[in-house]
């Protein structure tokens, strides 16, 4: 029981992180500010379904392509890890840049909200290096449970946002940009000595 837990919180920790729903929130009040209820709510729905459906293309297409070219693991981590440490880094001190590119007012729930808002180079990454690690199963359930997270705190977006303040949302997207960071160099490292190791 306690190892399931422990597998759970393993894969759940990295992809809360990597989605960033604090930095999202914010964007999306604003994105969804002439919507009506009923709207917001349509909006909110074909975000997640779109999500979900875009990682699971990725996830299966990235996995036979890794396979073709003969990408390792550890190769992907030290890439992937890098790619990670950019965004955190970039999120810190230039915040919401990557995620505010190209935006439309158009299917707004598809472009920009599912991609690139929730469905970002953060998450694609973590997903890749997860599923490799822990198989399908437990880094799929781990994205579901988050993407009913996010679900659950957009419809809430109005009113997490009047008690925490702007300030607040602030201060926890960069927090979640600095833990980002930090797996980033944890998948750097491991990587690194894998591959340091496979040499001898």
């Amino acid at each position: 029981m306690l190892n399931a837990l422990k597998g759970i919180l393993n894969v759940f920790i990295p992809i809360f992180v990597a989605i960033d729903v604090f930095a999202l929130m914010p964007l999306f009040l604003t994105l969804t500010a002439e919507l009506d209820h009923s709207e917001r709510n349509r909006v909110i729905n074909q975000s997640i379904l779109t999500s979900f459906l875009v990682c699971l293309v990725f996830v299966s297409a990235g996995e036979f392509v890794f396979r073709t070219i003969g990408v390792t693991v550890d190769d992907f981590k030290i890439a992937g890890g890098l790619v990670l440490l950019i965004i955190a880094v970039l999120d810190i001190v230039s915040p919401g840049l990557l995620k505010t590119q190209g935006i439309e007012r158009a299917s707004i729930g598809v472009v920009p909200i599912a991609v690139p808002m929730i469905v970002g180079p953060a998450l694609l990454t973590t997903l890749i290096v997860l599923l490799e690690h822990y198989g399908i199963w437990l880094p799929l359930t781990g994205l579901i449970m988050n993407l009913f997270v996010v679900h659950f705190m957009l419809r809430q977006a109005s009113y997490i946002n009047n008690l925490i303040g702007k300030t607040g949302i602030q201060a926890i997207s960069k927090l979640m940009a600095i833990l980002l960071a930090s797996i980033a160099i944890m998948m750097i490292r491991i990587g690194l000595v894998n591959t340091i190791k496979g040499c001898f």
